[in-house]
């Protein structure tokens, strides 16, 4: 008589579809949990450190013009060439992050980035910080592509547009905090010092975000075979959405930087003579963002994300406007509503990929956030000669047209048929 043998794991057959649905929904974070709680507190570090890390150089542009002997479009690279290699680095650490996890990924990458400044500060030589500023956008890739995943896998639909949000809040903090420490301090002590104080803090950072963000619970990984990540690449593109959401981010963030990368050359001479001290101090105007980003991001999940996506557009060009005026309120004040639609523009956008993209998460958020940094490396820097041929008038021309694009693909986008 044969004895019954229970079958092995992997033969037990297949359970049923509503069973599958109720074990992924007890695996959701909701909001108010303290698993909540620690995911988004983990992950506006996280993004707290990117920007910091990325943007602390930008007010140190126009002494980095003099000290190294070098024009605007020049001294932009600092910036430019970080957030190009961030860029590239995109389209490997997504990927690589769908096999091999998320949280791995991204702890790796802050303490790496946050390394690489410190080695930038002791550089003495121009193209020593280039070099090393490359690394640094490199090394951010890691995080940068994997944060937006994490959250649209781990939190529950209901509230993924809050969470987007607050990690957006954390890189609108990281930006302010990263332009006003150096902003104020290289009035006082050198930019190596400064940037050692950045690079101190983001390993602060890192170690947080490594100590409290829950592992994966929803990660399933995913083959690196370069047919399945071709097939991934091309399910995007057939999307009708993600392909213009890809736009919109290069177009956004291309206006976005391109208008902070020239503030500071405006305020510091004729009329304002502006002290480099205030010119960094102005970045309080990214509390907006903060604000905007988790707001915003709150009512798209009300509203939906196509009856918000445009407005936030639109405040972004009514900011510009203002900063075309000569009084120096008005142009605060622009620079402030500017921030404001940027960053809650990005929530939305950013939150919609995830609700878009229904397999190979990472490449989908790969490639918006791609996107998103080739555009502050190539706007960032093209900025630069419409500022020497026409000052800001010119760099309102530049930025003005990228926005008028970017509504008009925001309008096709609210009549597309509703899918997330």
């Amino acid at each position: 008589m044969k004895t019954a043998v229970a079958p092995h794991a992997h033969e037990l057959p297949p359970a049923p579809l509503d069973e599958i649905v109720a074990t992924l929904n007890e695996s959701w974070i909701e909001k108010g949990t303290p698993a909540f709680l620690r995911t988004v507190l983990a992950l506006f570090c996280g993004g707290f450190a990117t920007f910091a890390l990325l943007y602390c150089v930008q007010p140190m542009m126009p002494l980095l013009s003099q000290e190294f002997s070098i024009s605007a479009a020049q001294s932009s690279l600092i910036l430019s060439v970080s957030t190009g290699m961030l860029a590239f680095g995109l389209l490997i650490t997504g990927p690589i992050s769908d096999r091999i996890g998320r949280k791995p990924v991204m702890v790796f990458a802050l303490f790496c980035a946050a390394l690489c400044t410190i080695v930038s500060a002791l550089m003495p030589s121009w193209h020593g910080v280039l070099l090393t500023r490359a690394l640094l956008g490199l090394s951010l890739s890691g995080l940068a592509a994997v944060a937006m995943t994490y959250l649209s896998e781990e939190i529950h639909p209901q509230h993924i547009g809050l969470a987007m949000g607050l990690y957006i809040g954390g890189n609108a903090i990281g930006g302010m905090s990263g332009r006003l420490i150096t902003g104020v301090l290289i009035d006082f002590v050198s930019w190596h010092t400064a940037m050692l104080v950045i690079g101190g803090l983001a390993l602060v950072a890192a170690a947080v975000f490594w100590r409290i963000l829950p592992e994966s619970r929803n990660f399933r990984p995913r083959s690196l075979h370069p047919r399945s990540l071709l097939d991934g690449f091309t399910l995007h593109f057939r999307d009708a959405g993600l392909p213009w959401l890809f736009l919109e981010a290069f177009l956004l963030m291309g206006a976005f930087v391109t208008l902070f990368n020239y503030i500071g050359y405006r305020l510091l001479a004729e009329p304002y003579h502006m002290s480099q001290a205030l010119v960094g101090l102005l970045s309080v105007v990214y509390l907006s963002g903060i604000y905007s980003s988790a707001q915003i991001g709150a009512l798209a999940d009300k509203l939906g994300r196509r009856k918000v996506f445009w407005a936030t557009i639109l405040l972004m060009f009514s900011g510009l406007l203002m900063t075309l005026l000569s009084p120096l309120p008005l142009i605060i004040v622009g620079m402030l509503v500017f921030t404001f639609g940027f960053f809650g523009a990005h929530s939305v956008a950013s939150s919609w990929i995830g609700r878009r993209a229904t397999k190979a998460k990472g490449q989908a958020s790969s490639l918006y956030l791609f996107s998103y940094y080739a555009g502050s490396s190539v706007a960032g820097t093209a900025g630069g000669v419409f500022w020497h041929q026409a000052g800001w008038d010119g760099i309102g021309l530049f930025i003005g047209s990228l926005l008028v694009v970017a509504l008009l693909v925001a309008v096709h986008l609210s009549r597309l048929p509703a899918k997330a």
